[in-house]
């Protein structure tokens, strides 16, 4: 029976940091990225302190402690964040990403206005805590139990105890949901006592992101999110969106009962009176921003932070629409522009005044429109991928100089090469680059053509001594993959990651180099077996499960293997018709074979435990947990013989 590995970042999670508290140190940051990072001292306004005082603004508690699992394991440890505060930027991180680095230090319970209150840094996300009449509306209950449950406890500490009438969650991403079994109780939620809101397609989104390619994306985020670096001066510093995410952490998801559905739907909610406004297609698939009238107060979940976004992110995803994404920015400014005196986000701190709030969507409206016009422009002049993004160094001068459009967790860089992507697909239009050689096969050409390991490793050397990095990367790439054993190559493409990791501004390229630099110098992590997500598990539809079977067959190899399968839920009442034939699985629900191969009927609840690793396929055909009918040998043989996915493959060597 195959394993499920969900979401890529909710998998990411739950990986300890063990490995980073053994790694092989790090090297401080050559003379040229030191001088290098100083340049930017005068690129941006630093003198400008702002963020610092809207970040601090409200504040009732700092949190600086640790936040631990049932088994004892620390889940969320700020004071591994400590060597931030007070502190001027290290040579070894751009000053830039350290600004942002500390403003995302500052965390604890704040009062966003009187009767809206958050909870910040106690983990990647925010969680939002609205005063009802006679209990609480919490917006985006973090990602894991344990950290919710101690924000929430954070909160009454300082205001009354009132149960927590509501649940809202702003878009699909795990960070905004995965905790809600912290804070409510799902028995509450099936006797109608506490609401679980979302907007349309939430649930289908929320489970379904990530599954077919989970175990790749989970992987990447690793390098992505960090979660392998130690937390220090050479290592980890943030994620950009906030510090970055817990290990040992428990993932949970309940089902939405209120689904928002109207474009624009408004409803009370204990005496609060919030209109949703459905935002399809933006930073998530299913999204929302929230007004509330009665306090001024706008939440635009995550469409808006003090950052530009991801149009497609380092771990992997569908790439968004920044077309769409500026228009809903313009729609919000428009509908609540001159209306709202306070503006927040499920990410950093808010925004105060109405000019301020103005300025604030208009320039990050325009910042996805810019990406979305001008890579289009560019490529209707012939330009590649590389080519736009190479043309397009920057913003304009005035959106620039905005600390909340700068590149700390997406980048113009791949931005621009995720809208060409996302319009042209993979393909940059040069016949040469139709069908190139594999990374190993092109690594032994290129080493062969520039005269050897010798000469290749001399100009790497070359180049990394003047301190163009990115060339040095590019040669020792080839050599790398050309020759994995050459410990000379590996060690030098490690400094060269190192030192381009140092100078980014961006917290992901920074994680993602630095974590292709300990790999190379200390190897890849082993993978740690933990069920971190079993809510997601039980949430598949059959459906979904159907489709993870059809990635986890060698088609080649099940070529001449036909079957007919039927296969019944019978706590569902479903029926559903499988044909594996030329190695591809195909599936109907709601219907059946006339003359099949294999007939058997379960339980869904079964399939749950089956994939929780709770019992064994085997063992409940063996005993009559499943039922057959006929086939019982030829389905045993298909589900033996299933791919199992490598959740540490290599990236940086082959």
């Amino acid at each position: 029976m195959p394993s499920f590995r969900l979401s890529a970042l909710a998998l990411a999670l739950i990986l300890s940091p063990a490995y980073a508290e053994q790694a092989t140190p790090a090297k401080p940051a050559s003379e040229i990225t030191r001088e290098r990072n100083q340049a930017w001292l005068q690129r941006l306004p630093f003198s400008d302190r702002a963020d610092f005082d809207n970040a601090r603004r409200g504040l009732i508690e700092p949190f600086g402690g640790v936040v631990e699992n049932a088994e004892g394991q620390p889940v969320w440890n700020r004071m591994a964040y400590n060597f931030l505060d007070g502190n001027d930027a290290p040579a070894s991180v751009n000053p830039s990403l350290w600004r942002i680095a500390q403003l995302n230090n500052i965390s604890g319970l704040f009062e966003v206005r009187e009767r809206v209150y958050q909870v910040r840094g106690m983990d990647l996300s925010n969680m939002t805590i609205i005063e009802g009449d006679s209990g609480l509306i919490l917006i985006d209950p973090l990602i894991s139990t344990e950290t919710a449950r101690a924000g929430l406890e954070l909160y009454y500490k300082h205001r009354p105890r009132k149960p927590v009438l509501a649940v809202i969650y702003s878009h699909s991403h795990v960070d905004h949901f995965g905790g809600v079994r912290g804070v409510i109780d799902e028995a509450d939620v099936k006797a109608g006592k506490v609401q679980v809101i979302a907007p349309g397609g939430f649930y289908e989104h929320a489970v379904s992101e990530n599954v077919l390619a989970g175990p790749a994306m989970m992987r990447r985020a690793q390098y992505m999110y960090g979660s392998l670096l130690p937390r220090d001066e050479r290592g980890q510093v943030d994620a950009g969106l906030g510090k970055g995410t817990p290990s040992n952490a428990t993932v949970t998801l309940i089902a939405p009962n209120v689904l928002i559905a109207e474009a624009l739907e408004t409803r009370n909610i204990d005496g609060v009176e919030i209109e949703f406004q459905l935002t399809p297609g933006t930073e998530a698939p299913a999204e929302m921003n929230m007004y509330f009238p009665q306090f001024k107060t706008l939440c635009m979940a995550e469409n808006a932070t003090h950052t530009q976004h991801n149009v497609l992110t380092l771990r992997g995803a569908l790439v968004r629409d920044s077309k769409v994404w500026a228009h809903y920015l313009d729609d919000a400014l428009v509908r609540y522009g001159d209306k709202a005196e306070v503006l927040f986000a499920q990410h950093h701190w808010p925004t105060w005044g109405g000019n301020e709030i103005r300025d604030y969507l208009a320039d990050q409206r325009d910042m996805y429109a810019f990406l979305d016009s001008q890579t289009l422009r560019l490529i209707n002049q012939g330009l590649t991928p590389t080519e736009i993004a190479a043309r397009l160094q920057s913003l304009p001068p005035r959106l620039a100089s905005k600390w909340y459009s700068r590149d700390y967790y997406g980048s113009l860089s791949h931005n621009v090469r995720a809208v060409y992507q996302r319009y042209m697909g993979f393909y940059d239009g040069n016949p040469a680059n139709l069908d190139p050689l594999p990374p190993e096969d092109a690594g032994q050409r290129y080493v062969a053509a520039m005269g050897g390991a010798d000469a290749v490793l001399q100009n790497a050397r070359q180049a990394f001594g003047a301190g163009d990095y990115r060339w040095a990367a590019q040669l020792l790439n080839h050599l790398v993959f050309a020759e994995p054993d050459n410990a000379a190559a590996r060690e030098l493409q490690a400094d060269t990651l190192e030192q381009l990791g140092y100078q980014s501004e961006n917290a992901t390229w920074r994680n993602v180099y630095l974590s292709g630099a300990l790999e190379l110098r200390q190897g890849v992590a082993e993978a740690r077996a933990r069920n971190g997500a079993p809510d997601m598990i039980r949430a598949l539809t059959p459906s979904m499960f159907f489709d993870y079977l059809a990635v986890r067959i060698d088609a080649m190899k099940a070529a001449d293997e036909d079957l007919l399968i039927n296969w019944r839920f019978s706590d569902l009442d479903e029926d559903y018709a499988l044909t594996l034939r030329n190695g591809v699985l195909t599936q109907r629900k709601g219907a059946r074979h006339a003359q099949a191969d294999v007939d058997l009927s379960m339980t869904k609840a079964l399939l749950d435990r089956i994939a929780l690793k709770e019992t064994g396929f085997l063992k409940e055909a063996t005993i009559g947990g499943i039922e057959f009918e006929s086939g019982r040998l030829k389905l045993l043989k298909l589900l033996g013989g299933l791919d199992e996915a490598n959740p540490q493959f290599n990236l940086v060597t082959p």
